[in-house]
């Protein structure tokens, strides 16, 4: 056993994210993610990667309160970017901090200050050939500019008003967040050329007050500057919750509609010759047909659409077109990878697609301006994102990783990791990722612990910073993540295979690809736990109250009573495309509820949850808890007042890595528990 991983290793690596291409296809930046000298919390900065791979990386921004991911570069080669950084020519105020719109010039100076409303800026997206700037920012109901939109928050402060009214809205909060007073809105704006130009009063596109709204929706801009496409949400017709595509008419505001409400649209991206719009649209699920994902293309002119790849049964995600507009990029999750695709558009090759790549999870694609190539972020079940290049053409390729990208630090991860295939009852593969220590065997087989992932649209597939199978593995546990019934990249019968029956073909495909790892003789059947958060702790939830094999489970963020978590978290009308409608017919949440069946629960349960998680709410964890102590279960519940769905904070995450270890060590080891320090 190697304990050469461990949580502070893990949290001294460099998290990449969010990567661009210099218009002139010479630099890349990149979002570095590090603990703050306190290490309190996360902090990003942006690095700059030579794309010729000829030069060491350098850092491009340093402030304490570090930068926002998500920079855009103008058609100059000039750097957009956000961070809560404060005004070198103001007095800083360290009760707002404000995420403010900078700008770092092409070659080397300081940054400067374009715009900074209180309610912050997020979405950056600028026009391939013009100074045109597009950007979210939250508004006071009302307000017609950023001024008044202050002046209203002032005035709320002086009152010592905290209250919050909704009408007719819906929903009311997002994540982590309450949607009042200001709601998200989307606001363009001209920045003419040199060093010292101002950015123009930006423009709010769809000023309303109405259920319109642009929370967490994809917006994108047409190259001359002119239309903003936008994924704009509808709740007026709750539960339907509309989410269509609209054109925006820059100078006028003008809005046109160009989608007919027959899907969710996401993810929009304009062609470079401004005609088309590519999109992602999700086909509303019913209770007896799962949601479907495509890819599409709109013509901006007459709205008319058409499918690409309409063969290829993955789920499309991020489209990017190429520079010349006869092409498509894309990722989709594939058998236990996220690959990278290319789709023909137009020409006698219309429709061909291409699989570039497969082996590893990509993301954050950027086409090179000659069509010849493609920069990406790339991690494994092994490594963490890392910069690579790929031919823009060839199929199935290896990526060429760059070797002037930013430190790793020389961290190499200790554990095996291969990739398991076990067979259900009805004759369907279920894929798993194992990572176990090297030196597991069969004399000395180690102790399993099996991780079930979130969504539960979704897969294992990449590197995880939040749930890292190799710090369990450095203790000399093997971890085995297995793609059960509703996973992507199975195609849709898989899919098809767990809508709405969570208890059944997901239960049971978890169970076989266990049982298909205990063949090992490296592996201790003897010793096992479960662990999941989100889909993965409603799962927990389920194993415990259906077998006892396991010595001990872990419940992250779960779902615990279904009737009850309609009503309280952030979108449960959306939740009646596949559950049904839970006023007329309760019957599908009753079923699905692992609390139905708490009086069978006998295995020793650690609960977790976070206050400000509003997308699976405490509420879900405070009624587990209650329910196992009233029925005498082992367990014990870690709570965090200051974190949300996912646990972000060093030394919060630090103690959940702690307190979870503990308490496998103490039921599958047979350790007594060691309390974390600090709690």
């Amino acid at each position: 056993m190697s304990d050469s991983f461990d949580f502070d290793r893990m949290l001294a690596l460099p998290r990449l994210s969010s990567l661009r291409l210099s218009p002139d296809g010479r630099r890349l930046v990149v979002a570095v993610g590090r603990p703050d000298a306190e290490g309190k919390k996360m902090t990003t900065s942006l690095w700059q990667v030579d794309a010729a791979d000829a030069v060491p990386a350098r850092r491009l921004t340093r402030s304490v309160a570090g930068e926002a991911g998500g920079a855009a570069f103008l058609p100059d080669g000039s750097l957009l970017f956000t961070s809560s950084r404060p005004d070198p020519d103001a007095k800083p105020d360290p009760e707002k901090p404000i995420q403010a719109l900078w700008l770092l010039p092409p070659e080397s100076g300081e940054a400067r200050l374009l715009v900074a409303p209180e309610g912050g800026v997020d979405g950056l997206v600028v026009a391939r050939q013009a100074p045109v700037v597009l950007f979210g920012s939250g508004v006071h109901l009302g307000a017609a500019t950023f001024a008044e939109d202050a002046e209203r928050a002032k005035a709320r402060k002086d009152a010592g008003v905290t209250a919050l009214l909704f009408e007719d809205d819906y929903p009311v909060r997002h994540w982590d967040h309450w949607l009042a007073p200001r709601r998200r809105h989307l606001f363009a704006a001209d920045l003419p050329p040199g060093p010292e130009s101002r950015l123009a009063e930006p423009r709010d596109l769809d000023p309303r007050p109405s259920t319109f709204a642009f929370e967490d929706t994809g917006a994108d801009i047409t190259p001359d500057g002119r239309t903003v496409i936008a994924a704009r949400n509808d709740t007026s017709a709750m539960p339907e919750m509309r989410e269509d595509l609209v054109a925006y008419d820059v100078a006028s505001g003008e809005a046109r509609v160009l989608t007919s409400g027959d899907a969710w649209y996401d993810a929009p991206a304009c062609s470079p010759d401004g005609r088309s719009v590519a999109a992602v649209p999700y086909t509303r699920g019913t209770p007896e047909t799962a949601q479907r994902a495509s890819l599409a293309v709109i013509d901006l002119a007459t709205g008319e659409k058409r499918p690409l790849a309409a063969d290829l049964d993955r789920w499309p995600s991020a489209p990017v077109w190429a520079p010349d507009g006869g092409a498509i990029f894309f990722t989709a999750d594939d058998d236990g990878n996220c690959a990278v695709y290319r789709v023909e558009v137009g020409g006698e090759a219309d429709g061909r697609v291409t699989r570039l790549a497969f082996e590893g999870a990509y993301s954050d694609l950027c086409p090179t301006p000659d069509g010849a190539a493609l920069f990406a972020l790339r991690s494994t079940m092994a490594t963490p994102p890392r910069i690579v290049r790929l031919d823009a053409r060839a199929a199935d390729q290896a990526p060429v990783e760059l070797a002037n990208s930013i430190d790793e630090g020389g961290i190499v991860v200790s554990g095996i990791v291969e990739r398991l295939t076990a067979t259900a009852a009805d004759g369907t593969a279920i894929g798993s990722w194992l990572i176990r220590p090297a030196d597991s065997s069969a004399e000395a087989p180690a102790p399993l612990v099996a991780f079930v992932h979130g969504g539960p649209l979704g897969s294992w597939n990449s590197w995880h910073w939040r749930w890292n199978a190799h710090i369990l593995v450095a203790r000399g546990y093997a971890v085995v993540g297995p793609d059960p019934a509703i996973s992507l990249g199975y195609g849709q019968d898989m899919i098809q295979r767990g809508w709405v029956d969570w208890g059944a073909a997901p239960f049971t495909d978890v169970m076989t690809a266990i049982d298909g790892a205990l063949e090992r003789p490296d592996l201790d059947a003897s010793r096992t736990a479960l662990m999941g958060g989100s889909f993965g702790g409603y799962m927990a939830n389920w194993v415990a109250g259906h077998t006892d094999r396991f010595r001990a489970i872990v419940t992250h963020a779960s779902l615990w009573e279904l009737r009850g978590f309609h009503g309280t978290t952030d979108t449960g009308a959306l939740w009646e495309f596949e559950m049904g409608d839970p006023y007329r017919d309760p019957s599908r949440y009753i079923r699905e509820s692992p609390s139905e069946h708490v009086g069978t629960i006998e295995t020793p349960m650690l609960v977790i949850h976070g206050e400000q998680d509003f997308r699976v709410p405490v509420s879900e964890a405070l009624r587990l808890w209650t329910d196992l102590r009233r029925h005498g279960v082992a367990a014990k519940f870690l709570y965090f007042p200051d974190e949300n769905h996912w646990i972000l904070k060093p030394a919060n995450a630090r103690l959940w890595y702690a307190t979870v270890l503990a308490f496998l060590d103490e039921h599958v080891l047979g350790k007594p528990f060691e309390r974390p320090p600090l709690l």
